[in-house]
């Protein structure tokens, strides 16, 4: 419990305690004194509550003086969820960058942009019309000038809190890559059977394929050092973006890692866009790029 919430208890007390004496109505103040404890209560009590839905995900992360993190935020149609998104990536105790890519969005989200865009470190890019989550990645990591990039959806499945703990191998130098694994923590919400089914078909294939041993290869939470992204250029427009920077990475033999990250998953009445063309595409494009770049 902090200081100041105990600090605050105390003056509660104090206050219940001098009016249960007596304290008379020569005491004006004591009203107002108990509306002031309850509103800091109140305050202290919202305070606690985000901290418990968010413990600090790497305390102690040590990082070089001029190091620089790009955060790329691939967004389509996510009016509801953007500025909080940005809001919580922006909060991240860590010297940052944060580059928006809007895919064309028609629901008002350009509009809530527009307003976050005025925030210090915000760059958004309005792409004309919609091509994919890849195409909007390939144009986000040619902005980017961090020493470390990572991709951010821009739906609340992912919380930005877990993007330290995405980071901290490559900062740590232990490996170049890093994803953030939805199973190895063991818990994925109230992710359907069918989704997992289907996530660890695709996974286990491009294992296959690649020759790594990774358990979410569809994960949003992928970290690069700057240099591994400048090594290739995205070709695939929309989700095949997932197994084909995979399977490069992999032929290029980059120190990839795996770490548990939280989620959060929604239903397609809640905006999920990935359908069955996707998965087909998905299916494709591992083999392709399994078997060649």
């Amino acid at each position: 419990m902090t200081k100041t919430m105990l600090t605050t208890i105390s003056d509660i007390e104090s206050v219940i305690g001098n009016h249960q004496a007596g304290c008379g109505p020569q005491d004006c103040s004591t009203s107002a004194r108990v509306e002031e404890s309850l509103s800091k209560l109140e305050q202290l009590a919202a305070d606690l509550a985000n901290e418990n839905r968010c413990p600090p995900a790497t305390p102690g992360l040590t990082l070089p003086a001029d190091f620089k993190l790009s955060v790329v935020i691939p967004v389509f149609n996510e009016q509801a969820t953007i500025r909080q998104v940005i809001d919580s990536v922006a909060v991240l105790p860590i010297a940052k960058e944060i580059i928006v890519v809007d895919d064309a969005s028609t629901d008002g989200t350009r509009q809530a942009l527009a307003e976050c865009e005025k925030a210090a470190g915000i760059c958004v890019i309005y792409k004309p019309q919609n091509e994919g989550k890849g195409a909007a990645l390939r144009t986000g990591f040619r902005r980017v000038t961090g020493d470390v990039v990572v991709v951010q959806d821009a739906d609340l499945e992912y919380d930005p809190q877990d993007i330290l703990g995405v980071i901290r191998p490559i900062v740590a130098g232990h490996a170049d890559v890093v994803y953030g694994s939805r199973f190895l923590n063991g818990e994925i919400g109230n992710c359907r059977g069918m989704h997992r089914f289907g996530n660890a078909c695709l996974t286990g294939l491009s294992n296959w394929f690649t020759g790594l041993d990774i358990t979410d290869m569809e994960t949003c939470y992928k970290a690069f050092r700057r240099e591994v992204l400048a090594s290739f250029e995205i070709r695939q427009p929309r989700f095949g973006f997932e197994p084909e920077v995979t399977a490069r990475i992999a032929r290029r033999n980059y120190r990839l890692t795996e770490v548990p990250i939280r989620y959060s998953p929604r239903g397609y009445a809640e905006g999920k866009k990935i359908g069955i063309k996707d998965l087909i595409s998905t299916l494709l494009c591992i083999v392709r790029y399994g078997l060649a770049d």
